[in-house]
């Protein structure tokens, strides 16, 4: 459910109405004539990356329909986000930006100013998923989730094409990612404790050369929701400056605290 200070139908409107009508760049691959490691591979998805700097066109498929959505995004891992929600004709009328510590948002056309942390709660009253920034920013940068909790383990076999690695806790949630043989992600499916499937990715259209899922796609298993996002003007960019993270309140706008 949306905040109740964003109902449904309002946030819906203001981000479908609002939008369009109508993963992400990494390193260059290593070509490797046997499997990747799956120890380095988690590793690999705990590591900060350069920043992705993208336009993204946005298929959300809901029980209610279906909507084609248009941004600009900024990612950077762990979970640093930025997104602006693009209109066919107007200025935007969506502001996210998000830190391990903060998530703010910017609705011009209410003059509303949200702030409250980044767990999957808040991100779900403005966002018509439920994902934690983290989890979200893995995913949309082409990687997989962290596991948290004591007890981590995985195994691995091979598979036709590549390498499927499971991952779980002592007690908690388990996922499993599908690889090809150069290490390039092509699905991953999180499971619940009592393992239920909570929601599955695929990544595909990758560029020649590049660990870059060009097209991202998510299913939720409860519900008739997915999302297809897809990228285009992608900009790698290497900077320490984390501000651009961090939205500022505009002058006269009414400040509502979430938490």
């Amino acid at each position: 459910m949306f905040h109740p200070y964003a109902s449904g139908k309002r946030m819906m409107g203001i981000l479908f109405l609002s939008l369009l009508a109508c993963g992400c760049a990494g390193g260059a691959v290593m070509e490797s004539a046997g499997h990747p490691d799956p120890a380095a591979m988690i590793r690999l998805a705990s590591r900060e990356t350069d920043r992705i700097v993208a336009t993204v066109r946005m298929d959300l498929s809901t029980a209610q329909g279906h909507y084609p959505l248009r941004a600009a995004l900024i990612l950077q891992r762990p979970s640093y986000l930025r997104l602006e929600m693009l209109p066919v004709i107007g200025t935007p009328d969506f502001f996210l930006s998000a830190t391990p510590r903060e998530m703010r948002i910017w609705i011009p056309s209410q003059g509303e100013f949200y702030v409250g942390q980044p767990s999957a709660e808040n991100v779900a009253r403005f966002l018509p998923w439920t994902l934690c920034l983290e989890d979200l920013v893995m995913i949309l940068s082409g990687s997989f989730p962290r596991l948290d909790g004591a007890g981590l383990s995985y195994g691995h076999s091979t598979e036709k094409g590549g390498l499927r690695v499971d991952m779980k806790t002592a007690a908690g949630p388990s996922q499993t990612i599908w690889m090809e043989d150069s290490g390039r992600l092509t699905r991953l499916a999180r499971y619940d404790s009592d393992g239920k499937e909570v929601y599955c990715v695929r990544f595909e259209d990758y560029t020649p050369g590049l660990a870059l899922a060009g097209k991202i796609f998510i299913q939720w298993a409860e519900n008739a929701m997915s999302v297809c996002v897809e990228y285009s003007d992608v900009k790698i960019e290497t900077t320490a400056d984390l501000s651009v993270f961090t939205l500022q309140a505009p002058e006269g706008a009414k400040i509502i605290r979430l938490d």
